[in-house]
């Protein structure tokens, strides 16, 4: 198995701490007057979600996490269960929708993500970044309500509900930020 010595460390870098495997998303070199240089690290765990701080003196070393990451495409749900299909083998995956958290929101059929395996089991689903979705159903703009930053509640194609303008109606479709929910811009008009 693979490993890294604190000098390779950064963000990014996956890592496999007590037979689980974690992605290092902080790490700050610290060298005080006296002494071995610490490097503090913040590993998120990729099976639950958990973050864990470690420091590790300069000279030690940590086991890489042999993950496979594969773009793949979503193809249909079953309201339980979300299947995806691997575009150069054709091999299908079946993902509980508990496992995906949030990213069920954004997947419309035919759109690629990316999938993290480890063992052979997928650990992590990434929709793309920003997702255009077509309003399924919002009310209409209260008359005389003209202010910029007025917004109402509104139901995507995919089932998610995102707060939008005042001015976007139902069958525009709107741009989406994936990691926080939030409306970026009107794609098209209706």
């Amino acid at each position: 198995m693979a490993n890294y010595n604190t000098s390779e460390f950064r963000k990014g870098l996956k890592v496999v701490i007590d037979n689980e495997p974690y992605l290092m998303v902080d790490m700050e070199f610290m060298k005080p007057g006296k002494g071995q240089a610490v490097y503090r690290t913040r590993l998120k765990n990729m099976l639950r979600g958990n973050v864990i701080d470690r420091n590790y003196r300069s000279g030690d070393s940590i086991d890489a996490a042999e993950v496979e990451e594969h773009a793949v495409q979503y193809l249909y749900n079953d309201s339980r269960n979300w299947f995806f299909m691997n575009s150069e083998s054709f091999e299908q995956y079946s993902i509980d929708k508990e496992f995906l958290g949030d990213v069920h929101k954004w997947l419309k059929d035919g759109m690629n993500v990316e999938v993290t395996f480890w063992n052979g089991k997928p650990i992590s689903v990434d929709a793309p970044k920003n997702v255009e979705l077509k309003v399924e159903y919002t009310e209409p703009a209260a008359r005389g309500n003209t202010a910029t930053n007025v917004q109402k509640p509104a139901k995507l194609e995919t089932g998610a509900d995102v707060f939008v303008p005042a001015f976007i109606n139902i069958g525009d479709v709107v741009k989406i930020n994936t990691q926080t929910g939030e409306y970026l811009e009107r794609v098209s008009k209706s």
